[in-house]
């Protein structure tokens, strides 16, 4: 990896302090760049955050592998920023990893229901050897419809993971087998 923020022309043209972004070329998986954020997304600096990606994507880079670690916020519209990345980049064959997320973060994430949309990645080479391999195949028990344990509200889940009830706000898991449970 090489940290050269030149790679996108144009891109250093505007800065906000509170978002801090540099990026990384991934020589490993073809049009990759890990773009490293730094400080917090919300609805004053995401236009911003999305003009600098939107960048990127224009230059041709469409796997885009967004290292969170140093991300200490992001509000319902900066999550609302990494879904209009995935809508960019999924026509031109491309995909987002979302990687090493703070957990108070991921929370985020889970309570408005998008941690299921978006691959979420502990390090680095887990993130490249996802974005080599492609799209993974998926089971047949997905999606899969149930009621939901404590109110019985018809929900949806579309993979594995933990998410919470948008009836009665209980926090279930679902396994790869498609068990249910609370917690």
């Amino acid at each position: 990896m090489t940290n050269n923020n030149t790679l996108v022309p144009g891109f250093n043209d505007e800065k906000d302090d509170s978002l801090k972004i540099s990026l990384d070329k991934i020589d490993d998986v073809p049009n990759c760049l890990s773009i490293v954020l730094n400080g917090y997304v919300d609805t004053y600096n995401s236009s911003f955050f999305q003009k600098r990606i939107a960048k990127i994507v224009e230059a041709g880079y469409t796997n885009l592998i967004f290292n969170c670690a140093a991300l200490n916020y992001v509000s319902s519209t900066g999550i609302g920023s990494f879904t209009a990345f995935l809508k960019m980049v999924k026509p031109k064959g491309g995909d987002i990893v979302l990687l090493e997320i703070q957990p108070k973060v991921y929370e985020v994430f889970q309570l408005l229901g998008f941690s299921q949309f978006f691959n979420i990645k502990n390090s680095t080479d887990d993130a490249i050897a996802y974005l080599k391999s492609g799209a993974p195949v998926v089971s047949s028990v997905f999606p899969k419809v149930f009621g939901c344990p404590v109110c019985s509200k018809k929900l949806k889940a579309t993979r594995a993971g933990r998410f919470r009830c948008s009836e009665c706000k209980s926090i279930l898991a679902i396994d790869a087998q498609g068990q249910v449970f609370l917690g």
